[in-house]
């Protein structure tokens, strides 16, 4: 898997991080505050519609569909504080991640985040985990012109990190994202998580490598799909 490539590339929820179960509490709290009254059916419905956008993107989706009159700030502002407590206490990282960054620093090896998270949460989990330092670079999809599917946090990360698409290698969870690296001309590894598994077998479709751990990375008994 790790042949011939010269930077890795995270995604981070669901990727990294066991995560993706936290915006399901965070919308009901939300919505609740907000006086709106959704069922849980409804809730995934549209989370659906959210894979691969940017935290300010699903924030406008949100101003939007609902009618929010707070700004987009107030919006991720409120997100944010919602699950601050969450990403530092009750995130779990992904098994053998921690052995993975660790072996991906001792071959002198890149590593970036790419995610549709908002940068503050990303440094948070990462901080707490003590992983921070293992990430030459962070980049979100704020800060580029378009979300997953689309190619650009993926790009725009092999660019800063002076790497050409086809020697990087990106680590995604959900289809919008492993398409984001296929787009972008890189090898993707699609890695199992609880809240994509009814995706899995799309995910394996579109992925070139699928792994249920990192160990599976290191000990080479990853799954190699083309």
């Amino acid at each position: 898997m790790l042949k011939n490539i010269k930077a890795v590339l995270f995604d981070l929820d669901g990727t990294l991080v066991d995560s993706m179960w936290i915006w399901k509490s965070v919308d009901e709290e939300y919505f609740e505050k907000k006086g709106l009254v959704l069922s849980s059916d409804e809730i995934d419905s549209f989370q659906q519609e959210l894979e691969g956008m940017g935290f300010t993107e699903t924030a406008v989706f949100f101003k939007k569909r609902f009618g929010i009159e707070d700004s987009l700030e107030e919006i991720k502002a409120a997100w944010i504080s919602m699950a601050t407590e969450k990403y530092c206490n009750e995130v779990p990282l992904k098994d053998g991640v921690k052995e993975f960054l660790e072996y991906l620093k001792e071959q002198q090896i890149p590593s970036a985040i790419c995610s549709s998270n908002s940068i503050e949460l990303i440094k948070m989990v990462l901080k707490a985990h003590e992983i921070d330092n293992y990430f030459t670079k962070m980049i979100t999809c704020c800060d580029v012109s378009a979300s997953k599917p689309e190619p650009d946090v993926y790009l725009a990360a092999a660019k800063a990190l002076n790497v050409s698409p086809e020697n990087c290698l990106v680590f995604e969870d959900v289809p919008m994202g492993i398409l984001a690296g296929k787009n972008a001309g890189m090898k993707v590894c699609a890695v199992e998580d609880s809240y994509s598994k009814e995706q899995m077998e799309q995910k394996k479709k579109l992925a070139d490598y699928y792994i249920k751990d990192y160990d599976e990375v290191l000990n080479q008994t990853f799954e190699v799909l083309k």
